[in-house]
């Protein structure tokens, strides 16, 4: 019987006050790009993650560095929140099922309380107009970008409403309908029953693959709350590719897990 998720943090890292950023994978894997670019371009450092029995045994190599599938990264960029001095982000690659997503959202809430965490940040994204984030069958439709990247829409959701003026303060829209689903959905309900500061920032995105474009607005958008010294969307291009190739190659290693097949050893480029 599994233990249930954990959330592991290197013990020399403090957590009071600081601003935890989650970037679980949904649309267009806007999500996890966005991580990437933030862990690079803030230069944060791996600290640790959530832990569980169930998540299929593959890691992500990067830089000669083997690690877990759901990560987390720390550091101390400039941050214009007051009393924010610390950045801790969460990610992952991995499309997390339900059951283990709502353990790993109370784990983390668990954690947050210990270690008396300012606020949260919650990096999501949405499909296109007329597009369906997963089941799509038959014709694609041909979705084109313009040159203005401005046409990216960004809409936000808050947990109480000090989030809500904060939100719109970075020039958003609240989210009025919809629906949900996945890990991001599991943090927003549990922040707003719980009265805890946390905001959520979502893109609109191409279901069909990881979304560069998307991802930049978003990053934009972060800028004003953790400045960043620039922003490449060719780079940003490239990380879409390189999550793409990840994702794929750790579908398929737990596949060859589900069927037993446990010699293959399947490398995970990034």
């Amino acid at each position: 019987m599994s233990a249930g998720p954990k959330v592991r943090i290197r013990s020399d890292i403090e957590t009071e006050n600081a601003l935890v950023i989650t970037c679980f994978p949904t649309v267009g894997m806007v999500s996890p790009i966005v991580a990437a670019y933030l862990i690079e371009h803030l230069e944060l450092d791996y600290i640790g993650g959530i832990f569980d029995s169930r998540l299929p045994a593959v890691a992500i190599v990067n830089d000669g560095w083997a690690l877990p599938p759901v990560r987390a990264y720390g550091g101390r960029p400039v941050c214009s929140i007051d009393g924010c001095d610390q950045v801790i982000l969460f990610t992952s690659e991995l499309m997390i099922n339900d059951l283990i997503g709502n353990e790993m959202v109370w784990a983390l809430f668990d954690w947050s309380k210990e270690a008396n965490v300012g606020r949260g940040l919650i990096v999501d994204a949405f499909p296109k107009a007329g597009m369906k984030a997963v089941g799509m069958d038959g014709n694609e439709p041909t979705i084109e970008y313009d040159d203005d990247e401005e046409n990216v829409d960004l809409l936000g959701l808050a947990s109480n409403e000090a989030m809500r003026e904060a939100v719109q303060a970075l020039g958003l829209s609240m989210v009025k309908r919809g629906v949900l689903r996945g890990m991001n959905a599991a943090i927003h309900g549990e922040a707003h029953r719980r009265g805890i500061d946390v905001m959520g920032i979502m893109a609109e995105a191409d279901p069909r693959y990881p979304d560069a474009r998307a991802a930049a607005e978003i990053i934009r958008c972060i800028d004003t709350l953790l400045p960043i010294t620039s922003l490449d969307i060719d780079e940003l291009i490239e990380e879409a590719e390189a999550i793409e190739e990840q994702v794929s190659a750790m579908m398929n290693a737990a596949m060859q897990d589900e069927q037993g097949s446990s010699g293959t050893n399947a490398m995970l480029y990034g």
